[in-house]
């Protein structure tokens, strides 16, 4: 048996039926890379959403929902409720947190989490929509965006049908892990008969250590090669649907999002001797220079090591991104965050990545890249359980707008 098939056996009676778990509460993090786009850094309105270009929170939850609205009328009436509340939470203000005047048994407006007032800009919001909307149940189709599809299973993964998919999908972030029980509350009341969550996950994003991109799991940096967020064009070229590409004029500003679920087999990787770590990612572990170089910003020279004797030819980073001229184009923008659930049935330890990454397109970009990643050394570590494709609808450009502009109204 190979080594897959064994640590594979070993884990098969440790699924676990629901992703939702606690977050951390983790320390602010310091020298933590930010991006340079020119959005401002919070808030709710603009004709892209925040929670893509914006720096990372400390906290997050990524919840999925199957709509249960009977109909188009239904349907817009809860993407009118969910712009409403969003808007809120992303903004502050008064909760409102005393029962309305209708007797002492009426409830109060709030659940009283963060007590008689929001704190402005806690939360950072984001609402995608699934594949599954454009159904026959709302009369859709004909505004379905060009790309989106349902995410196949790759040869390297075991996912749950549970765990996957989605009609929409609310990746919502935060500094503290009270703002997100507050918000997802708050949108379970708002939403009921709406909206019914099909999966969640939470996660936390790791402060440098010491310095550079934060690690994952697995100790090695995430993130080091994104493309630069502070280039415009460039953004335009990888990241942002607009005019000219096919897509419904609607969907200009949105983004293409995969979002997967990783389990990172810790206990089997933290037996493997740190050379063979190391060239499985092509990186050195402790400064996350490619190695042949010194520094985390230095990029691997693939040219000068045709074959391989320096940073192996199925390491993590020469498969992923080849830096060729013909695989320009395939580079996505990640926000990965990491994620801790504690043990499984048999005792193992049950943490990873929710891997998230934005593109223009999921086929050119996400797609490409995963299969040229099938059957990499890494694979024997890491368990894709869950996730799926979604499109990041277009911001909100003002009070006079909602989520579903041109889709829905």
């Amino acid at each position: 048996m190979g080594r897959r098939s064994v640590l594979a056996g070993a884990l098969a009676a440790g699924t676990v039926a629901t992703v939702s778990g606690a977050v951390p509460s983790l320390p602010a993090a310091r020298g933590e890379r930010t991006s340079a786009a020119a959005e401002p850094a919070r808030g709710f309105h603009g004709v892209h959403q925040a929670g893509i270009l914006t720096p990372k929170r400390r906290c997050a939850a990524f919840v999925a929902f199957d709509v249960t609205a009977a109909d188009h009328a239904g349907l817009a009436e809860l993407f009118g409720t969910l712009t409403e509340r969003l808007r809120f939470l992303a903004t502050g203000g008064s909760t409102g947190g005393v029962p309305d005047p209708l007797g002492i048994s009426a409830p109060p407006a709030d659940s009283g989490v963060l007590g008689p007032a929001l704190p402005a800009d806690a939360l950072t919001v984001l609402l995608a929509v699934g594949s599954s909307l454009f159904d026959g149940r709302f009369g859709l189709a004909a505004r379905k965006p060009l790309r989106l599809s349902t995410m196949p299973a790759f040869p390297d993964d075991d996912l749950d049908p549970a765990l996957c998919h989605g009609d929409l999908l609310l990746q919502l972030e935060a500094d503290d892990t009270d703002v997100l029980a507050h918000a997802l509350r708050d949108l379970a009341r708002h939403t009921r008969g709406g909206m019914q969550v099909r999966w969640r996950i939470d996660g936390f994003s790791s402060p440098p250590r010491p310095v550079g991109t934060p690690r994952n799991l697995l100790g090695f940096r995430d993130g080091t090669a994104n493309p630069d967020t502070g280039d415009e064009r460039l953004m335009d070229r990888l990241v942002w649907v607009g005019p000219g590409q096919g897509e419904p004029a609607w969907a200009a500003g949105g983004s293409y999002l995969a979002v997967r679920l990783i389990r990172m087999l810790v206990e089997f990787w933290d037996r493997v001797g740190i050379i063979e770590q190391e060239r499985m990612f092509g990186r050195q572990k402790a400064s996350g220079a490619p190695l042949d170089g010194q520094r985390e910003s230095d990029a691997p020279d693939f040219g000068a090591d045709p074959t391989g004797d320096v940073i192996p030819m199925d390491s993590h980073i020469r498969m992923a991104n080849p830096r060729t001229a013909q695989t320009d184009d395939q580079r996505l923008l990640r926000r990965g965050f990491n994620y801790d659930r504690g043990t499984d049935p048999n005792g193992n330890l049950d943490m990873g990545l929710v891997f998230c990454a934005y593109q223009q397109d999921l086929a050119r970009q996400f797609a490409t890249v995963q299969k040229r990643l099938a059957g990499e050394p890494l694979v024997d570590y890491i368990r894709p359980f869950g996730g799926g494709y979604f499109f990041a609808l277009p911001g909100v450009r003002n009070t006079n707008h909602r989520f579903g502009n041109g889709l829905l109204f």
